[in-house]
């Protein structure tokens, strides 16, 4: 017999069932990721670091919202506090300047949002720290410099003053034996030292023009710290007829100064692989906006999460990625990774001149 009483109480006890669930449903809070571009018209961010933030972010069901301060600290802070104002629950932010984004940063995480500082270095214990470990980056650069030429005039090329990347490289070069900041050995003649405002490819041109008109041309090497601004050192080399006589560093695996290793202009670029640092921030992220705690964070390909001593000595958890110096030994590598394609990498270089071209 159909008992309609029974009937009742069951569609009963399932209403308050889909209730509770719609409840949840509700007042789950979604899972939205911001990020602060200091300067997204640099070739690297749109082409390799932004896919593979989105991509993790994706896969861990985020939703990733963006804005560009177009190398303007004012309008880096106001972007950042328009991040969290569209609901974002955490805010990577690529600094333009380390130290003027702070208050836009406490300002952040006062609000409860973490921070992730991406790439470049933000003195302030409550963000997370993800980059490549740019001291052995700036190693690998005068390592393979040295090894081609290990004593004359030098030049050091750094870039952004208030970018703590900059001083990471120089330490790193003096870790391979070149001496330190503006100072000389007995074999190795530092000559011209100079930071590069916003790591632009034109001032390093305009830099290293001057150095060369200050010494008669007389540079033997070059310590370049990354490839936008190779590209205008060998173009300030090409003009006094000296690029591929004088060894040059780099890095970042921009296209055109992979192809420059190929000919010869260009003696090493160290390749960050933008996307691994893309996957484990999207992968950081994701977990920071589901509430893991800072020294909690691991990821699948990177790690843990480490305490790091920053220059300011502040106690920074964060995680580092191990970069790889290319030379025109290895350029196989960035070929077999997809990194570059063999017409881009080979452009101009005769057959046979270099493996992998």
């Amino acid at each position: 017999m159909f008992n309609t009483r029974k009937v009742a109480s069951v569609l009963a006890i399932a209403g308050l069932v889909l209730a509770g669930c719609s409840s949840t449903a509700a007042t789950a809070k979604p899972c939205v990721v911001g990020v602060s571009w200091n300067n997204y018209q640099e070739e690297r961010w749109a082409k390799w670091d932004e896919p593979a933030i989105k991509a993790a972010l994706t896969t861990a069901g985020c939703t990733y919202i963006s804005n560009d301060a177009k190398s303007s600290i004012d309008k880096q802070a106001a972007n950042v506090e328009a991040l969290v104002n569209q609901g974002a629950k955490v805010v990577i932010i690529l600094a333009q300047d380390g130290t003027a984004i702070k208050p836009a940063v406490k300002k952040a995480l006062d609000a409860k949002v973490p921070v992730i500082a991406y790439d470049r270095l933000i003195e302030d214990t409550g963000a997370f720290y993800i980059t490549f470990d740019n001291v052995l980056v700036g190693k690998m650069q005068a390592e393979a410099l040295l090894k081609v030429k290990s004593s004359g005039n030098f030049v050091v090329i750094k870039g952004n003053k208030a970018d703590a990347n900059a001083d990471f490289l120089r330490d790193g070069m003096v870790q391979a034996g070149l001496p330190k900041a503006n100072e000389s050995s007995a074999t190795l003649i530092n000559v011209g030292e100079d930071y590069t405002n916003n790591w632009d490819p034109a001032t390093a041109q305009n830099t290293m023009a001057q150095f060369l008109t200050k010494n008669s041309n007389k540079i033997d090497i070059a310590f370049v710290e990354n490839d936008g601004m190779a590209g205008g050192v060998i173009a300030a080399l090409a003009s006094q007829g000296l690029a591929g006589k004088v060894p040059v560093s780099g890095q970042d695996g921009d296209a055109a100064a992979l192809n420059r290793v190929a000919l010869g202009t260009q003696t090493v670029d160290v390749w960050k692989d933008a996307r691994l640092l893309g996957d484990a921030t999207g992968q950081v992220a994701a977990q920071l906006a589901k509430g893991t705690a800072l020294d909690k964070i691991t990821t699948d390909k990177y790690g843990p999460s480490i305490a790091f001593t920053t220059p300011g000595k502040n106690v920074i958890n964060s995680i580092f990625i191990k970069p790889q110096a290319i030379t025109k030994d290895n350029l196989q590598v960035v070929l077999d990774a997809k990194w570059i394609t063999k017409e881009i990498l080979c452009k101009d270089v005769a057959a046979g001149a270099v493996a992998g071209c």
